[in-house]
């Protein structure tokens, strides 16, 4: 952009992301992109290929921005299959909230009208928003993630190509041709002919198979841990030896019920997780995709996280030693609102059982069997006015659950992937039975939310005496105060070796706000 007179910060801030192209540097695979004029084509930062020379190159917020302008995406490097950015985890405003609803599908199946309604706003001024700060509308950003799941079925499935356009939200197949070639520069024929040369049949009829990006160091074995730990019998199970267990569990969408799979040990190459979706409906491979992204907080930053964390004279230490520690989030918010009452003041492996119970009695059975998983967790519609003596809780514990399931029915409590978090928190507050602990809690799990500290929790309060980190210092922990939690909750466990990584090069971090 032209100027006179000294340097921009938008200069400035794209010279620091031509660095980070330069370096081929990771750690921006997703914050960032940049396109090659002379090409026409747009690559994720750390493409292998050639550095192109600096008066070439643009830079987007999103892949949907650059698609706008024209260009294609990189098969070499394929910008799509990023991790997404942590800045819409972390964000609460209107920008943050609707990247996070568009990411579950909600302008597929309500519009952007319904979006808009979602977030109290007009489609005017979302559309606006969304271009200002990522470079492209809700349409736009939707349809760059169409995009991407036609590209997995057509990969991974033996779908006729009207059945894959159909699946992945196109209102039309002449739209999915169009759309294909714009992206992909190739007739969506030509990419399935890519696709690998081990897929078979037999493969696809296994359910859709994904890799899940990741940035950074990923610590799976803490993931694994965590979520093992709170396992409802029926609905989710942890399978095989540790460093090679299986996570497995049903899921509720919009379309049918559904079966998530994923590995805990790393892809070849180790950015990524193994993942198997068995799907009643694959319009709800998108939706089901990022919820297990959510789960399993696979588009964290833990670069930015240690940066604050690490710097910490009390808890920098504790940090420095678990540098792929990750927030498990959740697919369903009502679910793990339910889950948090459940677990209020027992333990973990009592708050499990009394789930397990409440599955069985209430939960929605399955179809057919799969492994160990028979049912999906209860919606709240069926709670809501249940006796739920059959579970074994208090009477008062009771009511709260059905309470809290008549507050999320009727809508008095909205916990969807771009709910006001502040406004959440202080509705929930207003449930009987519900007080701070299990509010943070929702908060911080069903909500996403990088920044929640318990600090009542007993657990947080044992954890940091023993690492002599005093409470007090939280403040200097914000946004990723989560994160600080989750390494005071383990304050008192061996840490496990890491595989070797080459230390990344220190360089000012580029401001991913700005674009082209």
């Amino acid at each position: 952009m032209p100027h006179s007179g000294g340097v921009t910060s938008e200069t400035t801030d794209e010279d620091s992301r031509y660095e980070a192209v330069c370096s081929r540097d990771a750690r921006f695979d997703g914050e960032f992109f940049f396109a090659v004029t002379t090409t026409g084509i747009y690559c994720r930062p750390s493409c292998p290929a050639v550095t192109p020379k600096r008066r070439n190159v643009r830079f987007f917020r999103t892949a949907a921005a650059a698609q706008g302008a024209g260009f294609r995406a990189c098969r070499r490097c394929r910008p799509d299959a990023v991790p997404g950015s942590a800045a819409w985890n972390a964000r609460a405003d209107v920008v943050g909230r609707a990247m996070r609803l568009i990411g579950d599908g909600v302008v597929d199946r309500e519009g952007v009208a319904g979006l808009a309604a979602r977030l109290g706003y007009s489609a005017r001024q979302v559309q606006r928003q969304l271009k200002a700060e990522v470079g492209a509308g809700p349409i736009a950003l939707a349809r760059a993630q169409r995009a991407h799941t036609a590209r997995i079925l057509l990969r991974t499935t033996d779908m006729q190509a009207a059945e894959i356009a159909f699946a992945a939200g196109f209102a039309s197949v002449r739209q999915f041709n169009d759309t294909i070639r714009e992206v992909y520069a190739l007739t969506p024929t030509a990419l399935r002919q890519a696709r690998p040369a081990r897929h078979t049949a037999a493969a696809a009829a296994a359910g859709v198979p994904l890799r899940l990006a990741y940035r950074g160091p990923y610590d799976t074995g803490q993931v694994f841990d965590y979520l093992a730990a709170r396992a409802i019998a029926g609905v989710e199970e942890v399978t095989g030896s540790h460093g090679r267990r299986v996570y497995r569990r049903t899921l509720r969408l919009p379309h049918g019920p559904a079966v998530a799979e994923v590995e805990e040990a790393p892809g070849r190459g180790g950015d990524w997780l193994e993942c198997r979706l068995h799907l009643t409906g694959l319009r709800d491979l998108t939706t089901a995709t990022q919820r297990v992204r959510r789960l399993f907080d696979l588009d964290a930053d833990p670069y930015a996280v240690a940066e604050r964390l690490s710097a910490d004279p009390s808890l920098g230490a504790l940090a420095r030693t678990r540098p792929g520690l990750r927030a498990p989030g959740a697919t369903d918010p009502h679910e793990l609102a339910v889950r948090a009452v459940l677990g209020q003041q027992v333990s973990v492996a009592a708050g499990r059982r009394l789930g397990a119970a409440l599955v069985a009695a209430h939960g929605e059975r399955l179809t057919a069997p799969s492994g160990g998983l028979t049912h999906l967790f209860p919606g709240v519609d069926a709670l809501a006015g249940a006796s739920l003596e059959a579970v074994g809780m208090p009477r008062a514990r009771r009511e709260t659950l059905r309470g809290l399931a008549r507050a999320l029915a009727t809508g008095e409590v909205v916990l969807d992937p771009g709910a006001d978090r502040n406004g959440a928190e202080k509705d929930l507050l207003a449930v009987r039975g519900i007080g701070p602990w299990t509010a943070g809690y929702i908060r911080m799990r069903a909500l996403g939310d990088p920044d929640v500290l318990l600090e009542g929790d007993v657990a947080v309060r044992a954890g940091a005496a023993r690492a002599s980190v005093p409470l007090e210092d939280a403040e200097g922990w914000r946004p990723w105060r989560t994160y600080a939690m989750h390494l005071l909750w383990r304050a008192d466990r061996p840490v496990r070796a890491e595989p070797a990584r080459a230390p990344a090069a220190r360089m000012r971090r580029p401001n991913p706000a700005g674009h082209r």
